[in-house]
C-alpha cells in the first residue's frame, strides 16, 4: 500500500519536509516512489506538484493526516472531484 506523507529534511532546527508517495512498510527517511511536493513550516510556505498527487490519490494511495490537512489547505481535494465527475 501507498501512502503519502511527510519526509523530514534540512538541518537541525530548520525543518522543511518533502511531500513523498512511500511503501507504507518504509521508515520515514527511505527511499520513495516519487517526491511530489514539499512544506516549510517555518515560513509557512507550500509547492505541490498537482498532478502526481491527484495521480496517486486516483490509484489509492492514503495520505497521512497531517498530509490531508495540508491538501486540504491547497485545495486538492476539489481538483480531484472535479476530475471523478468527469
Amino acid at each position: 500500500m501507498v501512502k503519502l506523507r511527510l519526509k523530514r529534511c534540512g538541518r537541525k532546527q530548520r525543518a522543511i519536509y518533502r511531500i513523498v508517495a512511500i511503501d507504507v512498510r518504509s521508515r520515514r527517511e527511505g527511499r520513495g516512489l516519487c517526491k511530489v511536493g514539499f512544506y516549510d513550516p517555518i515560513k509557512n510556505q507550500t509547492y505541490s506538484n498537482v498532478p502526481a498527487i491527484l495521480y496517486f490519490l486516483e490509484k489509492g494511495a492514503q495520505p497521512t493526516g497531517t498530509v490531508h490537512d495540508i491538501l486540504k489547505k491547497a485545495e486538492v481535494f476539489k481538483e480531484l472531484r472535479v476530475n471523478q465527475t468527469k
